[in-house]
């Protein structure tokens, strides 16, 4: 078992011990995702720190998007609980780039593969992805590529 799947489980036994039912959910459903994850394919198997930490990823991308579309329709104690969740999940994320960083390694990489438009984003992006891992949404990173490309 990976590293940080042990984590949540250990950190979902004190949640459930201290009676914490946001955390108790949020983990649950977490831990549910990431065995989706597993058993998903042809073949079962146990996912690596980095699979695992691509699972919850996607957890807090959902509750990012569904915040907004609750704030969107006026339910805003829908939206507080989405933001909650996605709260909790980020204490298991690496810590999140700022647009100055990420402009700055798009920068960097235009640089690098001397991309000169739009035509090269894709060249720019294969360069920027590695460097930003885990540490940056693909849509805010695409966006920065975009304005450098664009410039």
């Amino acid at each position: 078992m990976s590293d940080l799947k042990a984590r949540l489980r250990s950190d979902l036994t004190d949640a459930i011990r201290a009676r914490d039912t946001l955390r108790t959910n949020t983990l649950r459903m977490t831990l549910s995702a990431i065995g989706n994850a597993e058993v998903a394919g042809s073949e079962a198997r146990e996912l690596s720190d980095d699979d695992v930490l691509k699972v919850i990823g996607k957890e807090a991308k959902k509750r990012r998007e569904a915040a907004e579309a609750y704030d969107g329709a006026g339910r805003d104690e829908l939206a507080a609980t989405e933001r909650s969740e996605l709260a909790v999940l980020e204490d298991y994320l690496p810590k999140q780039l700022d647009d100055a960083q990420i402009d700055a390694i798009v920068a960097e990489a235009v640089q690098e593969t001397g991309a000169t438009g739009m035509a090269q984003m894709g060249q720019v992006m294969k360069v920027v992805q590695p460097k930003v891992a885990g540490q940056a949404e693909g849509g805010r990173v695409a966006a920065a590529v975009k304005r450098a490309l664009t410039n």
